[in-house]
């Protein structure tokens, strides 16, 4: 089985107080106990783009034993597109709102986290993500 890990978790575990970084180092380690980590692309970027040089990110990465799945499949591509879709048309209903918040790239995440094979996504919003990908796992770490 295989899980997926978003940025935020990783902000936390890097930059976090110790209180947040332990808490999650410690869903870290207990996702990584039932499933192979990985993460998508759009997240390798969220890291570096945070000043990060992908030789770190790499070696932080490859350290924790988490891939980079490189090859995002179309389906990944599609489900993302029409989440997110759903997601803005719903943000234009809303009375007085500007449109959506959110970033494409969240969608990516939910999405590669749906096709990985665990359905399993381990990250601290728990408001978008089973909101828009209902049929996921979220883990969030306990703080």
């Amino acid at each position: 089985m295989r899980a997926a890990v978003d940025t935020n978790i990783f902000v936390r575990f890097l930059s976090g107080s110790p209180e947040v970084a332990t808490a999650a180092r410690a869903a870290l380690e207990r996702a990584a106990a039932d499933a192979a980590l990985s993460v998508s692309p759009a997240v390798y970027a969220e890291l570096v783009a945070g000043g990060r040089s992908p030789e770190a990110v790499d070696g932080f990465l490859s350290g924790k034993d988490i891939e980079v799945d490189w090859e995002i499949r179309p389906e990944v591509w599609r489900t993302a597109g029409s989440r997110y879709g759903s997601y803005a048309h719903d943000r234009r209903r809303q009375a007085g709102d500007s449109g959506p918040r959110r970033i494409l790239a969240d969608f990516l995440v939910g999405a590669h986290a749906l096709h990985l094979g665990g359905a399993t996504l381990l990250s601290t919003d728990t408001r978008i993500f089973p909101s828009y990908f209902p049929e996921l796992r979220i883990i969030a770490p306990e703080e």
